[in-house]
């Protein structure tokens, strides 16, 4: 059976065709103004605000993703990869203290540049079946990076895999409270930790500065204006 022509000459799948072509483009946007959002206040960020920002009504929302889950699995998929490739990465550098410290300094300074990431890894969203599968990938080759880490002889023995998580969540405690106030706090907070992880002897990257006083005291303002009264 042959398509039948619409008034202005087009065949009558057209209108489906541009179906498609809105869902697609409302999807887009979606996903762009949650990216926006969860970037810059984290993952508190209402479902009704993502549809506001994207312009979109939430029936159009929940069409596109009907739990919160599902859109934190598609905003952080590529974000997921990045953070499984880094693990990845320090596997393959031949001298595997450097490899771990690079590591833990590459996901922290993730969690930094985006908030809604800093939530992502101190958090679990059993729904996201993409996002969980490469936390689990990347948390078995963080095992093998711990047991060659320790083999060199600079991780200390009682370093475990619940450390990191530890890390990741005092990090992103830093991250939030500090803000654009003091941006590059967490580096202090991270070099500290992985002294605490290192034996005496292990070669460590040179110290961050600390932040200005008064960059932390902006930060310390901007925490009690975001203190409900």
């Amino acid at each position: 059976m042959t398509p039948t022509a619409a008034p202005d000459g087009t065949p009558d799948e057209q209108p489906a065709a541009g179906l498609r072509v809105d869902a697609e483009r409302n999807r887009d946007r979606i996903l762009a103004a949650a990216r926006r959002l969860f970037a810059t206040e984290g993952l508190s960020v209402s479902m009704a605000a993502v549809a506001r920002e994207a312009g979109v009504g939430k029936a159009t929302l929940s069409r596109r993703f009907a739990t919160r889950d599902e859109l934190v699995d598609a905003v952080f998929a590529d974000r997921m990869d990045g953070y499984a490739a880094a693990v990845a990465t320090a596997l393959a550098d031949p001298d595997p203290w450097h490899g771990f410290t690079g590591y833990v300094y590459c996901v922290c300074a993730m969690q930094a540049a985006d908030r809604g990431f800093a939530d992502v890894l101190t958090m679990t969203f059993p729904a996201a079946k993409a996002l969980e599968k490469r936390r689990a990938d990347a948390y078995h080759d963080f095992l093998e990076l711990i047991a060659r880490a320790k083999d060199t002889g600079y991780l200390r023995e009682d370093f475990t895999d619940r450390d990191m998580p530890i890390l990741l969540m005092a990090n992103a405690g830093v991250v939030n409270a500090a803000g654009d106030a003091a941006p590059d706090a967490w580096q202090r907070l991270v070099a500290h930790m992985l002294r605490s992880y290192a034996t005496p002897d292990a070669p460590m990257p040179p110290m961050p500065d600390a932040p200005a006083p008064t960059a932390l005291y902006r930060a310390m303002v901007r925490l009690t204006r975001a203190v409900p009264a």
